[in-house]
């Protein structure tokens, strides 16, 4: 059974994490918002010191380890997962933008970490590794990837386009889905690690967006780009009977840690929002019926009953992950209830605070528009209910579209 008090060994890490947010994140989040394209150098040193921490066998606040943890007889685990979930929640209450800037702590590094072997664990430890799966044809169906890997001898001859890299542009490598026979549907696709510096591999621009600026977000084409047969994630076989499994496994790790930034975000704004109300006049009274009090009071309230129960689904898919059990349907519920309590959360901060939250002098229209990201990528909103819907209705993608 899931225990909601939070573990005494992780009360260091979530300080960590927030003083992180407070003191480095929220000081610089206006200057990157601006300054689109422009690397938070600030995160360098950060980067460095968790690196050390993970080489001493520390636990920090990134998402650079993630691993499903195995089960058995040894009892309920809190590992790498929960501590990835907490931390990351931190870190965006304080900037989203820049916890997706943070070095060697992106999603690409959790996918090698969920599903590499020891020797690509190795081989790309220090490495900041970027994701890379959206294809101009291929959005919210990453079963319908185009881009193609074709075994010639020991390589992998990569084709293909690739839109919306988070971190792309500053990665030193690339976590690249295609497909290794079109015909036979989404068994055939595997992930492929792929090195910026590969000849074949082009960096055709750079996106501007409504939020999340401080990070780079990059579109990529691979002609030709060959791509040792060691770089291939899990296993070459193509297995119809297991589908789609094997490369979205991937996601069932990194689906929580989306979740948990948006779950940190909503925090910031029902925090900031309560404060702004404050000053104004309006009070919270949690012992009196939401009817007998401010109609913007009422609203709050139910704002952060929306961001508990969130945080609460967030919570029991990475506790699964650490124990070993199947969280599929748990990580999609929970990044369909974050991302989408996030968005309205944050626009509802918006108009509770008038011309306040609208304006640039405070930061509440700046986690609007940071927001919304939350509800696409890994998965967009519909997607994710699509497949809560599948699971709990026992039916297949081809039965329920």
């Amino acid at each position: 059974m899931l225990n909601l008090e939070t573990p005494k060994k992780f009360k260091p890490i979530i300080h960590q994490a927030h003083q992180i947010g407070a003191e480095m994140f929220r000081p610089i989040s206006r200057k990157y918002d601006r300054a689109e394209h422009t690397k938070p150098v600030e995160l360098d040193m950060l980067a460095s010191l968790m690196d050390g921490m993970n080489a001493s066998g520390g636990e920090g606040a990134g998402a650079g380890k993630l691993k499903q943890d195995a089960g058995g007889d040894s009892g309920v685990r809190n590992g790498a997962n929960m501590t990835a979930v907490l931390g990351m929640t931190e870190l965006c209450w304080g900037d989203v933008g820049l916890a997706l800037s943070i070095p060697r702590q992106g999603l690409g590094n959790a996918a090698i970490a969920a599903v590499a072997n020891e020797e690509q664990l190795k081989r790309f430890n220090g490495r900041w590794v970027a994701m890379a799966i959206t294809e101009p044809h291929a959005g919210s169906d990453s079963a319908a990837i185009r881009a193609s890997a074709e075994r010639d001898g020991d390589d992998y001859i990569l084709n293909g386009e690739k839109i919306y890299v988070t971190a792309g542009e500053r990665a030193d490598a690339l976590v690249v889905w295609a497909s290794l026979d079109r015909s036979k549907g989404r068994a055939a696709i595997k992930a492929f690690l792929v090195e910026k510096d590969r000849p074949g591999l082009t960096l055709e621009r750079l996106e501007h967006k409504l939020g999340i600026r401080a990070s780079d977000t990059a579109a990529f084409r691979l002609e030709n780009c060959r791509v040792p047969a060691e770089n291939l994630l899990g296993s070459p076989e193509i297995d119809t009977s297991k589908g789609f499994g094997g490369v979205m496994q991937t996601f069932d790790n990194t689906r929580p840690i989306v979740a948990a930034m948006a779950v940190g975000l909503t925090r910031a704004a029902i925090e900031e929002t309560r404060r702004i109300l404050a000053d104004a006049g309006v009070h919270i009274d949690y012992r009196r019926p939401r009817t007998h009090g401010h109609a913007a009071a009422a609203k709050l309230m139910e704002c952060e009953a929306d961001w508990e129960a969130a945080r609460l689904l967030t919570l029991r898919a990475a506790w699964m992950a650490d124990n070993g059990q199947p969280n599929a349907l748990e990580a999609s519920m929970c990044k369909a209830k974050a991302g989408r309590t996030a968005v309205d959360t944050a626009l509802a901060c918006v108009e509770l605070c008038g011309s306040v939250g609208y304006g640039e002098d405070e930061l509440i229209e700046k986690w609007a528009r940071d927001a919304k990201i939350l509800d696409i990528f890994e998965g967009t909103q519909q997607i994710q209910l699509l497949i809560v819907a599948r699971r709990l209705l026992g039916k297949t993608s081809s039965e329920l579209r």
